[in-house]
């Protein structure tokens, strides 16, 4: 690991910032961050400096990966302490939930998310414009061609191998353009993933194209087909837990080495 020790002069005289580079292990590349006092005790967090140093600092404006007082948020606390001042002179109470729902999903496409209340005064306005199904432009899968995922290193990501029976439709359908279009169907479509079912397709995609189902021929998932996807997130899973208990114990020897080296120093 790489350590590099500068003084924080957010914080009072004397105390540390350590930031550690990680060398190995999956996390390799990522940084933490590590504050010293004047007489050597470690903070792992805000909440833990926070607590120590008590009303002697304000850190509610301190960022503690950067170790800087942000101006930006100085500038947000002041227009939350005025706004919640006019609140309460006009005798209201503070709202101390006001934070909008977060989707809790890893979804790259717009969706919309609805606040609901327990008012009964509320009104629920419908956008039928909004409810109906919107027209989708053909082909549109071809618009991904070329872009490739990467990893923390900007290594590009080795891509899926399809099986033999999903096979292409339509003019220059590629394996990343059906890999595309068949995962925007699975994400997007609550209905059945059948391929296009109609043998016109294959004629003339342009007339015959079914736009609810993704580029690619009517294919049918066997018991065997399900089987073998079983063995294979198995074998994922025991690498990734072999990988990850790997990381753990190099994390471990490394801490374990850093305690000794402190002893003997």
């Amino acid at each position: 690991m790489e350590r590099k020790r500068t003084d924080c002069p957010a914080l009072p005289p004397g105390w540390k910032k350590e930031e550690v580079i990680r060398k190995s292990g999956l996390s390799a590349g990522k940084s933490d961050v590590y504050y010293y006092s004047p007489s050597g005790k470690k903070f792992r967090s805000k909440p833990q400096l926070s607590r120590y140093l008590g009303n002697t600092v304000d850190l509610g404006c301190f960022d503690f990966r950067t170790g800087k007082i942000m101006p930006g948020k100085m500038q947000k606390n002041k227009q939350r302490l005025r706004h919640d001042q006019l609140i309460l002179a006009k005798g209201g109470k503070l709202d101390l939930n006001t934070a909008l729902p977060i989707r809790q999903t890893a979804s790259i496409f717009k969706q919309p998310v609805t606040k609901v209340t327990s008012h009964p005064g509320n009104k629920v306005k419908t956008d039928l414009q909004r409810g109906a199904d919107q027209p989708r432009q053909l082909f549109w899968e071809r618009r991904l061609k070329g872009l490739r995922s990467s990893d923390v290193t900007e290594e590009v990501l080795r891509s899926m191998d399809l099986p033999k029976g999903l096979q292409g439709v339509g003019p220059d359908t590629s394996d990343d353009t059906l890999l595309s279009a068949i995962a925007s169907a699975l994400h997007m479509s609550s209905a059945p993933i059948t391929g296009q079912t109609s043998v016109a397709a294959e004629k003339n995609p342009a007339i015959w194209l079914n736009v609810s189902q993704p580029l690619c021929k009517a294919f049918t998932v066997t018991d065997e087909h399900i089987r073998e996807q079983e063995l294979k997130v198995y074998q994922a899973r025991r690498s990734l837990e072999d990988a990850l208990m790997a990381d753990s114990l190099a994390r471990a020897a490394e801490n374990t080495r850093e305690l000794l080296k402190g002893k003997t120093a």
